[in-house]
């Protein structure tokens, strides 16, 4: 890393002696931290609100709003505070940010109920993580204006550059060199221990700056000055109008990685750490922008703009191509490659127009605005404000009508701007009118979009509940089929035959978590109790108000609860307050089409779901999945908590109701799994001694995979 730091140093024109080190250093390890907190912190409240997507862009908008706020002290205390003051300050400061390590969330900070979980994790990553994230993200402008005066413009330009390079490693160093070999406790206390010298190595730049400040110039045997270079570089101040395109191509780039990211991890495929691509574009975006050829960067208007304008146009057409069914072979490159130009557009542009060294705490201010408020809009604004996802190709159609403004004065991209700019106006258009296609409800709030459709005819007429893309359930409207249990939870899965080989014996307490459309209360009966736990109220709103499978068990006499909130916290709480369920079959199908939440099958969910189980009671967890195989998993921890697992596998030809699925049943009493029709289904599942144990604190996804991450993404991408 030195080597690195030097190479830097080295092509931006300048000597790197001992202080120049220490301070391209310290800019290099606070973006480092910075990046690798993230994950860290997001993996271990995730938990706490169910495990959703929106968990993670609620945090990326909490650390792009706190970057803002770390930039505005940057621009306020270089402004109007001495060499001497600032020192003061911002030591003082990194001693009392201390008190924040280690950074392990309080579980007095877990939600409760219905509490807006928005609010909820904000607070919680204030308390938590708040003064030093804080601290890191001020580092980049603070050092780079501190040395501004001293070293030419290049250098100054390169090290916002090194900057981004640190952040690269931190988030690729996560889940790839991290997380497969350290518990979550682990993570959190090397990370305290790493910002721990990040204090001292800040707190001896600060006082570095200090001390030349004071000297007016640099001893002469520490660090060779660059020939001739003035205290700090001249120019010409910014007009209102460069802050106005700083603030808009900072936002656009914003929002594209956000509402990008969504679409790819829930429209397309949800295949695991997908999100990291995204991500690694937009800061490799950033180093190319700002470094390379001679401090320029890489981006020439000229030749990029073309094929920024076509992918802009590509990616409003494949929303709805097709009807949307675009082939993931061609949707994951498609829109992979589509940020990178996106945000190499913006990010070029920016690094085009950036202002002498005298204004670059202005300049990264209006950056980090432009990020916040692009990260606000899409995690904040649009779920209260759309019905559905319409970030996107409002992006796009942005991103063409901005370089249409670009491009003004060079007529031979300014007409290929102007079409791009009809282009995705009309697909996006097409876009919507796509999502409504036989919608008859469409609503969005924090954790995603909820649409019910209705489709066939006669008694194949039926309602679907999607989130999403990803099917949370479905009734025909009539006929024979309409409370029939289908399917994932079809008589003949393995959840299926766990009830009704109970039901064989008597009246039956069933715990459901996950609603989706009702499904599972088709097998509730007269003197039957089914309990069932709900994250989203608004699905258990749209499975009362447009589907029947709750009110035709209430009028066959099944008693229905239900319990609204993460489950696992609400299953904590029961028990805490001496109020064990004693289901005879816990049925466990909260997962998001491939995307699980891995709070729900760790050693201490199921010793959980245990405690609340009836002597013979069976827990049943829904593992379909494209791409990881979680029967290992299980069977771990089956042995690990005393249990015997079992693996169900249903596969119907020509079942008009049933899906494909896997279920893994586990149950105390092994004599369970060996009655009747169940005992001819059931395999047993033997533990995997390679196979590491998951835990609330160590849990590893790469273990589990199918294939390997880089093959899962070639498959993807139709490379293999």
């Amino acid at each position: 890393m030195r080597e690195t730091i030097r190479a830097f140093l080295f092509a931006a024109g300048c000597r790197p002696g001992p202080a120049m080190l220490l301070f391209a250093s310290t800019i290099l390890l606070s973006a480092f931290l910075l990046f690798l907190v993230q994950p860290i912190i997001a993996k271990q409240i995730l938990p706490w609100f169910g495990g959703t997507s929106a968990v993670w862009t609620t945090c990326l908008v909490f650390f792009q709003v706190l970057l803002l706020a770390g930039y505005t002290y940057s621009h306020l205390t270089t402004r109007h505070l001495t060499p001497r003051r600032q020192a003061q300050l911002h030591i003082a400061l990194l001693v009392i940010s201390l008190a924040f390590l280690p950074i392990i969330p309080s579980v007095a900070l877990k939600p409760a109920g219905e509490a807006d979980a928005a609010l909820a994790i904000i607070v919680l990553l204030a308390v938590t993580i708040g003064l030093p994230y804080f601290l890191l993200s001020t580092t980049g402008p603070l050092v780079q204006k501190w040395v501004a005066h001293r070293f030419p413009e290049k250098t100054v330009y390169r090290l916002f550059a090194l900057s981004n390079f640190g952040s690269l490693i931190g988030l690729l160093a996560f889940p790839f060199a991290i997380e497969p070999f350290s518990s979550s406790r682990t993570q959190s206390l090397v990370w305290s221990g790493a910002y721990a010298l990040f204090v001292i190595a800040c707190a001896m730049t600060a006082w570095q700056s200090r001390l030349r400040a004071a000297a007016g110039a640099a001893p002469a045997t520490a660090e060779p000055a660059a020939p001739a270079a003035p205290r700090e570089a001249a120019g010409p101040a910014p007009a209102a109008a460069d802050y106005a395109l700083w603030l808009t191509l900072a936002a656009l780039g914003s929002v594209m990685l956000l509402a990008a990211t969504s679409h790819i991890t829930q429209n397309i495929a949800s295949v695991p750490f997908l999100w990291v691509v995204p991500l690694t574009l937009y800061l490799l975006t950033f180093v190319l922008a700002f470094e390379g050829r001679g401090g320029r960067g890489w981006y020439e208007q000229g030749w990029w703009l073309l094929p920024c304008l076509l992918l802009f146009v590509a990616m409003a057409w494949g929303l709805s191509a097709e009807r949307g069914v675009l082939d993931v072979s061609v949707a994951i490159p498609l829109y992979s490659v589509g940020v990178f130009l996106a945000c190499m557009f913006c990010h070029g542009e920016l690094a085009q127009r950036k202002p002498a060294p005298r204004y670059l705490t202005q300049f990264y201010l209006m950056l980090s605005l432009g990020g916040a408020l692009g990260g606000l809009f899409v995690g904040l604004v649009a779920p209260r404000v759309f019905p559905t996802y319409y970030e996107l190709p409002l992006a796009l159609f942005a991103l063409s009508a901005i370089a249409v403004f670009m491009a003004w004065d060079r007529k031979a991209l300014l007409a290929p701007a102007l079409i791009a700019t009809a282009a995705t106006a009309y697909y996006g258009f097409s876009y919507v009118a796509f999502l409504k296609d036989d919608v008859i409800v469409m609503e969005r709030n924090f954790y995603g979009t909820l649409r019910v459709r209705e489709g066939g005819s006669g008694e194949l007429h039926l309602r679907r509940l999607l989130h999403g893309v990803i099917l949370h359930g479905e009734q025909f409207t009539g006929g024979k089929y309409q409370y029939e249990p289908g399917t994932y939870y079809a008589r003949s899965s393995g959840v299926g035959l766990a009830i009704e080989a109970k039901q064989a014996v008597g009246p039956v307490k069933v715990g459901v978590v996950g609603l989706g459309v009702g499904t599972l209360t088709a097998y509730g009966r007269a003197g039957d109790s089914l309990r069932l736990y709900e994250l989203d109220p608004d699905v258990l709103r749209l499975a009362r108000s447009h589907f029947t499978y709750l009110s035709a068990a209430e009028m066959r006499g099944a008693k229905l609860e239900f319990v609204l909130g993460d489950a696992r916290l609400s299953l904590e709480r029961e028990l805490a307050q001496n109020k064990p369920q004693g289901y005879d079959v816990l049925a466990v199908d909260a997962f998001s089409s491939d995307s699980i939440p891995v709070h729900l099958i760790t050693r201490e969910a199921i010793a959980l779901y245990a405690a609340h189980l009836s002597p013979r009671g069976v827990i049943a967890i829904h593992i379909s999945n494209r791409f990881l195989d979680l029967k290992p998993v299980l069977a771990n921890i089956a042995r690990a908590t005393g249990l015997t697992a079992v693996h169900v596998s249903d596969s119907p030809a020509d079942d008009v109701l049933a899906s494909s699925t896997d279920w893994v049943l586990l149950a105390r009493d092994a004599a369970v799994f060996g009655e009747g029709v169940l005992g001819q289904r059931a395999q047993p599942l033997e533990p995997v001694a390679h196979m590491s144990l998951w835990t609330d604190q160590f849990n590893n996804l790469i273990d589990v995979l199918k294939t390997r991450p880089w093959d899962s993404l070639r498959g993807a991408l139709g490379l293999e």
